[in-house]
């Protein structure tokens, strides 16, 4: 076929001189399809894909560049960069969607004959995207909070499409500290597997701490040292307050009650020896910090014999 070049280029200097640039993209698949003996409406809409996907792909490196150079780290700035995203990515369908407008009748009758094979094939995807409104609509947990699912414990950094991260805690104890491992689950786990939220309803948990004393102390007079000690700690003082107020807005929806909210201390006695149990409300997450000024303050009161601590 003799495919005469220089009569384009001619016309298409003219069209891009005159502006008409659907004109010119029209021209330059006609000579692409005579080359190809593609088709030209697959080769327009080939291109117009190409350039949508380039165009936003080049979009969004260029707002991650500005929202990295920012450096924010706050909750909000976090909120925001997720909705950019979402965002970019809604216009990116539509655009792709507006492209391929023509063609999408045509690919409605294939996708009904191999129907039953995708929904095989991609039953995993299809559950983790159902999961995942699911969890956007029912909110069984959010970024931030604490959950647990099997032996896995950690706080939620990320809910994408398909699945969620969270940044594990140890769980050596019932309250533990960040490992530094992000542990990434598809959203149909929750379908499977039960979700502890330990930060849904109200933000403070319970908290129990063993201390062992002489059988042959006083008693009251040690109990009264570690409510002195326990009700000084800031942290814990105000808290009792704060989770009335939280059972007391979400009472309308849920049955949730505590006899007593004020730390308390149970007594047993062990063999040759007594526990006394520091029972308190505390912020799940300064579980650590919180144990550690209480044993620096009972090693002080100790140091100072008023408290007889059982050390054998």
């Amino acid at each position: 076929m003799n495919i005469n070049l220089s009569n384009y280029l001619i016309y298409d200097k003219i069209l891009f001189l005159r502006g008409d640039y659907m004109k010119l993209f029209d021209s330059f698949c006609k000579y692409l399809s005579q080359i190809t003996l593609i088709k030209k409406d697959i080769i327009s809409v080939t291109l117009l894909t190409i350039f949508c996907l380039s165009f936003f792909t080049l979009l969004k490196n260029i707002v991650a560049f500005f929202i990295r150079k920012r450096n924010k780290n706050s909750r909000g700035e976090y909120f925001f960069n997720q909705f950019l995203k979402v965002f970019l990515n809604i216009i990116e369908v539509l655009s792709l969607l507006i492209v391929w407008y023509d063609y999408i009748q045509n690919f409605m009758t294939l996708i009904s004959v191999i129907s039953a094979a995708i929904t095989i094939s991609l039953r995993e995807m299809i559950v983790n995207f159902f999961a995942g409104i699911y969890i956007k609509v029912k909110r069984p947990f959010k970024v931030e909070d604490r959950i647990q699912i099997g032996d896995i414990k950690g706080d939620v950094m990320n809910i994408s499409t398909f699945g969620f991260d969270i940044l594990e805690v140890s769980t050596e104890k019932e309250n533990g500290q960040s490992t530094g491992i992000v542990v990434s689950f598809p959203h149909s786990v929750i379908l499977t597997t039960p979700v502890k939220n330990i930060s849904k309803g109200f933000k403070y948990i319970w908290n129990e701490l063993v201390v062992k004393i002489d059988f042959h102390c006083d008693l009251v007079k040690n109990k009264q040292e570690l409510y002195k000690i326990v009700n000084s700690i800031e942290t814990i003082k105000n808290i009792p307050r704060k989770m009335k107020n939280q059972i007391l807005e979400i009472g309308a929806d849920s049955r949730v009650y505590f006899n007593k909210y004020d730390p308390i201390i149970y007594t047993k006695i062990v063999d040759n020896h007594i526990e006394l149990t520091i029972r308190y409300l505390m912020h799940p997450k300064k579980a650590r910090y919180v144990e550690s000024v209480i044993w620096n303050k009972i090693y002080e009161a100790y140091q100072e014999k008023k408290i007889q601590l059982y050390l054998k």
